[in-house]
């Protein structure tokens, strides 16, 4: 009896560790956090004072069971807002059922990783941090809620209420530094505290859900958004981030006592950090097109928030218009295919999804015809009244053609120093041209981990595998670009910059676009410093790129006629040689590319200069391209005046490339 005793017990105890303690006793502690006086709680408040505590609770999912099912879920901080209304995906299925049986899929850049019957929480299965960051931002715990809410199988309300608290068993703030460093880093807490709400709304009146739940539930999540208002990020996107969803949660949840505070902690950060990280032309100050985005995003779905609860007067009207300002900075330099330059750890977005995003934001700004007309696809509003455009604060200048999908365009970085995700690569452009990018930036491909993803990530942040210059293929030092010259004209654009890449070596790289048809660069190498000198390109993946050696040109050769060539017009000895290229379209994925350079010696103090013409031409004939430099021609002076012949016909180019 006394064996069987004990594996009863022990039976008992393995469930217990397995299973939600629905039996525990409710006490007055479980209510500290919650403010009773709020109004819709005067039943919880009067069972609470007559020490009826487990009545109170039950009383409290009561009210939170009506406050629910009166209103629909609030998606509007989501990353990508859910619509309760539509079918479920099958994306969003697969997650849901998968998470049944510990599946999960922390990244998108890998597949779905088992975590065992018992959850390991810890487990690493790939030593790429995002994965095991991204693991405790429990992304499927939403598509659990989606699911459960299209079918009312009560699978997923148990197994994600059992989740939830195992999760909060096996990861206390506190458990180690190791998992504190994942589990609490602020960017996740603040990504669990945006997408919970929404979750539990569609849980809440699961008949698994229960008082004692609710009150464990409660408690968790008070204990994170009060984490997080006290732990933002020093700068950056994160501290934007986790300034926004704390105020979400003080929205979210107004019963708590210290919502009030999380409020108005998020609103004052917001209203601090707009004007630090935000430049006067209207970029983001970590220079990368995507975080950007994200940054515009951050700032409206917080005043959003704030408006919901009538607090938007708490933001300036300087607030709002800075906002606009980035909008129409995202609209300078986006493409004819909607999507931005890959500049600074960033990726290619769905047209779609980027039309939402500027339809969202054109019902805030619905005077701003520029923006409803990339919210309609242009069938709507008016294309913006400008062209080619500067950013000059942030470095970013952009070279158009027009606002249609066969435009001809060009996106020049040239920046201050960025953050976090900008990389050395000052020069570096992407060229799009009749609906195809030929020069596509390298993209990302991994974050940070251990030495082996380290390796990868800093690949791709070379500055030879960017179309720029580099001495002895080393990164450039500095990133630290000065605006030399910009004009614009009905025939000529010209950009000139220069950036101290390397000690005693300045790169001054100009841009010329002509006739709105095609680019001549120059760029110049100047300084004390020797050694080999290199101008690099990369092409598209699929461009079946044929190299010339002898005419130092490469060009496409696409079957439709839409056409790029690139040739070397020094008069001096360049040596054309094939790179090695990738380039990565999304996270952890990467294709082969064409990539090659233009070649020569510095072997003194004087300067030296390369001449390319990047050239779109239609069909499969290459065109024959010289250049003649008359009398007056001085590149080092930055006089040009030269006549540029194409297949028999000249064009006489005179211009200055310096104020």
């Amino acid at each position: 009896m006394k064996l069987k005793k004990i594996v009863l017990l022990a039976i008992f105890a393995f469930c217990s560790g397995n299973s939600i303690a629905q039996d525990a006793h409710i006490t007055q502690k479980n209510f500290e956090d919650i403010n009773l006086a709020y109004p819709g709680l005067e039943k919880t408040n009067a069972l609470y004072t007559a020490g009826k505590y487990e009545a109170a609770a039950q009383e409290l999912l009561t009210y939170y069971r009506k406050k629910c099912k009166a209103k629909e879920p609030d998606f509007s901080n989501s990353e990508k807002p859910a619509d309760i209304h539509q079918p479920i995906d099958q994306a969003t299925k697969e997650m849901a059922d998968k998470a049944l049986v510990h599946q999960f899929q922390p990244h998108k850049g890998y597949g779905y990783f088992d975590y065992g019957k018992d959850i390991n929480w810890q487990m690493w299965p790939v030593k790429d941090n995002e994965v095991r960051w991204q693991l405790h931002r429990v992304k499927w715990w939403q598509a659990m809620a989606l699911v459960y809410h299209a079918t009312a199988d009560e699978k997923y309300a148990k197994e994600w209420i059992y989740q939830y608290s195992d999760w909060v068993r096996k990861n206390p703030l506190g458990l180690s530094q190791d998992n504190d460093r994942f589990v609490w880093r602020p960017l996740e807490v603040s990504d669990r505290v945006q997408s919970l709400p929404p979750t539990f709304d569609l849980f809440v009146n699961s008949s698994n859900f229960t008082p004692v739940f609710l009150m464990e539930f409660l408690k968790s999540y008070h204990h994170q958004a009060d984490y997080l208002a006290s732990n933002y990020a020093e700068k950056g996107n994160h501290r934007l981030f986790e300034a926004q969803r704390t105020l979400f949660a003080g929205v979210s949840f107004p019963e708590f006592k210290n919502s009030a505070r999380w409020r108005q902690s998020g609103i004052e950060v917001l209203n601090t950090e707009i004007k630090k990280q935000v430049y006067a032309d209207g970029m983001q100050f970590e220079l990368s097109p995507i975080y950007h985005v994200a940054a515009i995003d951050i700032f409206l779905k917080a005043y959003g928030s704030a408006k919901r609860v009538n607090l938007e007067k708490e933001f300036p009207a300087s607030y709002i218009q800075t906002v606009e300002n980035m909008v129409m900075a995202l609209i300078s330099i986006t493409l004819p295919d909607y999507n931005t330059p890959m500049f600074g750890d960033s990726w290619l977005i769905d047209k779609n999804f980027r039309i939402k995003q500027f339809a969202s934001w054109s019902k805030i700004f619905p005077a701003n015809q520029a923006i409803k007309y990339f919210a309609t696809a242009g069938k709507e509003g008016k294309a913006p009244d400008f062209l080619s455009k500067a950013l000059s604060n942030a470095g970013f200048y952009t070279f158009r053609s027009g606002w249609d999908k066969d435009a001809t365009v060009m996106v020049v970085k040239a920046s201050p120093p960025g953050e976090f995700h900008a990389q050395p690569d000052n020069g570096t452009f992407e060229l799009f041209v009749k609906g195809r990018n030929f020069t596509p930036d390298a993209g990302v491909f991994v974050y940070s981990g251990d030495d082996a993803i380290m390796k990868q990530r800093n690949w791709y942040r070379q500055t030879k595998i960017h179309s720029t210059l580099t001495l002895d293929n080393q990164n450039m030092l500095i990133t630290k670009a000065r605006q030399g010259k910009w004009e614009t004209g009905n025939n000529l654009d010209v950009l000139t910059f220069s950036n101290p890449s390397y000690t005693d070596l300045d790169h001054q790289r100009s841009v010329l676009f002509v006739d709105q048809k095609y680019f001549l660069i120059i760029d110049k190498a100047i300084g004390k410093a020797k050694g080999n000198l290199a101008v690099h390109w990369q092409l598209r993946e699929d461009s079946k790129a044929v190299f010339d050696q002898a005419g130092q040109k490469v060009y496409t050769s696409y079957s439709d006629g839409n056409n790029l060539l690139i040739q070397s017009l020094n008069m001096d000895k360049i040596t054309l040689i094939e790179e090695e290229g990738k380039v990565s379209y999304v996270y952890n994925k990467e294709l082969k590319r064409p990539a090659f350079a233009f070649e020569k010696p510095k072997n003194d103090d004087k300067t030296q200069v390369f001449i390319s013409i990047a050239y779109p031409y239609e069909g499969n004939k290459t065109p024959k391209i010289s250049i003649k430099p008359n009398p007056a021609n001085d590149f080092e002076k930055g006089n040009l005046d030269m006549n540029i012949v194409v297949d028999g016909n000249t064009r006489h180019l005179a211009a200055k490339t310096m104020p």
